[in-house]
C-alpha cells in the first residue's frame, strides 16, 4: 500500500503542476540510491513536430561512485539546432550525496555548476526519492535551479518515473518532466518508456532505456512530443 500511495503521489505531481527550457531533452530521472561503480553514460532527446521540430540535446556524463553514499560526475552538453546544426553548449560537475531511508523511500540531495559556452551558467539542486518494492521502482526529483546572472530568479521542476518488471530483463513504465515555475499551463512532457540491462557486456552491464514523451501543457506550441534514448554502460572499478 505504501508503494501505491507513493505512486499515487507522482502521479498527482506529473498531472497537476505546472515550465524548464525543454524538459527532458537529454535529462534523467536520477536514483536516491547509489552504486560503487563507474559508469559512461549517453542521453539523446530530440523534439518533433511544429515549430522545434528536429531540436535535440546530446548529454555525455562519467561519473564514479565513490562509496553508498557519495557520487561524483562530469557532464558535457551538446545541442542540435532545427536547420540540423550541432554545438557543444554546456559543461558541468554534479555530485550525489545520499541521506537514508525515510517511510521506506530512499533519498538524496543531488547538485549540479554548469559553465555554458554562450550565455550564463547555472546551479542546479535536487531533491531525490525513491521507492523500490518487488518489481517496482518508483523515483521523483523535485528541481530547483538558477542561472549565474544578477537578479536571475529561482525556477522550479521536476523529474518522475515508474516502471515495473515485466518480461525478462526488460522494464516498461512511464516518465514524466515538467516546470514548477511556469504559467499557462507549463511546459510538460510525459509518456511510455522501456528499459533493459544486458549483463556481462566486458567487465560490466549495458542500460538501456528508450521512450517517446508527449507535450503537455503550453510545450504543445512548439512540438509534439520528444525521442528519448539512453545508453549506460557501468562497471566496477
Amino acid at each position: 500500500m505504501k508503494m501505491i500511495s507513493f505512486a499515487a503521489a507522482t502521479v498527482s505531481i506529473l498531472i497537476a503542476t505546472p515550465a524548464c527550457a525543454t524538459p527532458g531533452l537529454g535529462e534523467e530521472v536520477y536514483a536516491a540510491t547509489i552504486e560503487r561503480e563507474t559508469e559512461i553514460e549517453a542521453r539523446y532527446g530530440q523534439l518533433a513536430g511544429r515549430a522545434d521540430d528536429g531540436t535535440g540535446a546530446l548529454v555525455v556524463e562519467a561519473s564514479h561512485g565513490f562509496s553508498t553514499k557519495f557520487r561524483a560526475a562530469l557532464l558535457a552538453e551538446f545541442e542540435r539546432e532545427p536547420d540540423g546544426g550541432r554545438h557543444a553548449s554546456a559543461f558541468a560537475v554534479e555530485a550525489i550525496h545520499t541521506l537514508g531511508r525515510f517511510g521506506g523511500i530512499d533519498t538524496a540531495v543531488y547538485g549540479e555548476y554548469e559553465v555554458a559556452r554562450h550565455g550564463p551558467g547555472k546551479i542546479q539542486t535536487k531533491l531525490l526519492l525513491q521507492k523500490h518494492a518487488g518489481r517496482f521502482d518508483t523515483r521523483l526529483n523535485l528541481i530547483a535551479e538558477r542561472q549565474m546572472m544578477a537578479g536571475a530568479p529561482v525556477t522550479f521542476g521536476y523529474a518522475a518515473s515508474a516502471d515495473v518488471a515485466a518480461i525478462g530483463d526488460f522494464r516498461l513504465g512511464a516518465a514524466a518532466f515538467g516546470d514548477l515555475s511556469g504559467d499557462e499551463g507549463g511546459h510538460h512532457f510525459a509518456g511510455p518508456v522501456v528499459k533493459t540491462e544486458i549483463e556481462h557486456v566486458g567487465r560490466g552491464e549495458l542500460e538501456l532505456e528508450t521512450g517517446y514523451l508527449f507535450a503537455l501543457g503550453s510545450a504543445r506550441d512548439s512540438a509534439r512530443g520528444q525521442f528519448r534514448l539512453l545508453a549506460a554502460y557501468a562497471f566496477p572499478f
